[in-house]
C-alpha cells in the first residue's frame, strides 16, 4: 500500500497543475459523461457518477461544465462517444503496470499507449498478463492533522472499512468497493474531508525499485498519465520517499 498511497498523494499535488492546464477538466468530463451514460444522469442513484463529480467540484470545475458533461452522457445534448479500454504491461524492474482509459479511437489508443511503453523501458502485455495482481478497492487518505488514530480506527471500522494504516502524515484506508460510499459519509457525518478518495485497484504485492529504475518508472507513470485518453494508471512499485519527494518537487 506505500507504493500506492505515496503515488496518490503525487498526482493530488500534480493535479493542481493539471487542472490549470485544462487537462484534468478533460478527463473528468469524459469520466461523467460515461458515467451517466451507463448509470443515469443523477449523483443521488449513480455511485460512479458522484465520485466524478466530487474530483470535479474539488479542482472548482464550474457548474456548467458538469452539467453540461452529464447532458451529453445521458443524450441530452451531443457528444462524443467514448469506450472504455484497459491495457496491461510491466514497467522497469519488471513493475505490474494497468492502465484505463476513455476513447473515441480503440485502434489509436492501443498503438500510442503501447509505443509509450516502448520508450520508457516498458512493454505492453497481453490481457490478463498482470490483471491478477491487482483487486479493486475504495482508498482513502485522510490528513492527520490531529485527529486521534483510535478514534479514527473505530469511525471506518464501524462503518465498514477493511483496514486503515497510519503512514507519516495521513491515515490510508481501504474499503471493499461496496462499502467506500458507506466509509465516505461516515467520514463526511464528523465534518472530515479525505485528501484521497477513489475506487481503485490496489496491488496484492510490491516492487522495490531504486535509483535509475524509479527515475524510469515514474516516467513512465508521467507519459503514460499524460496521455489524452488514459484516466487511470495502477501499479505495483514501491520508491522511496526521497525519489518520490524529488519528482513532486519537479511537477
Amino acid at each position: 500500500m506505500s507504493g500506492h498511497s505515496k503515488w496518490a498523494t503525487t498526482k493530488r499535488k500534480k493535479a493542481l497543475i493539471d487542472s490549470k492546464r485544462g487537462k484534468l477538466f478533460t478527463k473528468l468530463i469524459r469520466e461523467m459523461m460515461v458515467a451517466a451514460r451507463d448509470g443515469g444522469g443523477s449523483i443521488e442513484t449513480n455511485a460512479r457518477l458522484r465520485t466524478v463529480v466530487d474530483k470535479a467540484k474539488a479542482i472548482n470545475m464550474p457548474a456548467d461544465n458538469i452539467k453540461r458533461a452529464i447532458q451529453k452522457g445521458t443524450g441530452e445534448l451531443e457528444g462524443a462517444t467514448y469506450e472504455e479500454v484497459v491495457y496491461e504491461g510491466y514497467g522497469p524492474g519488471g513493475v505490474a503496470v494497468i492502465v484505463s482509459g476513455l476513447t473515441d479511437n480503440k485502434n489509436r489508443a492501443a498503438s500510442e499507449i503501447r509505443n509509450i511503453f516502448s520508450k520508457n523501458n516498458g512493454n505492453m502485455g497481453d490481457p490478463g498478463s498482470v490483471g491478477w495482481i491487482f483487486k479493486k478497492k475504495g482508498f482513502l487518505t485522510v490528513p492527520k492533522q490531529g485527529l486521534s488514530e483510535d478514534e479514527m480506527m473505530s469511525l471506518v471500522l464501524d462503518a465498514g472499512a477493511e483496514d486503515m494504516v497510519s503512514e507519516t502524515e495521513t491515515f490510508d484506508i481501504t474499503t471493499a468497493p461496496e462499502d467506500f460510499e458507506k466509509v465516505k459519509a461516515a467520514l463526511a457525518a464528523k465534518n472530515i474531508t479525505p485528501a484521497t478518495a477513489e475506487v481503485t485497484m490496489v496491488p496484492s504485492n510490491t516492487v522495490k525499485l531504486e535509483g535509475k529504475q524509479a527515475e524510469s518508472m515514474l516516467k513512465l507513470m508521467d507519459a503514460l498519465e499524460e496521455h489524452d485518453d488514459v484516466q487511470n494508471v495502477y501499479a505495483n512499485f514501491d520508491i522511496p520517499e526521497s525519489v518520490m519527494e524529488a519528482i513532486e518537487s519537479a511537477a
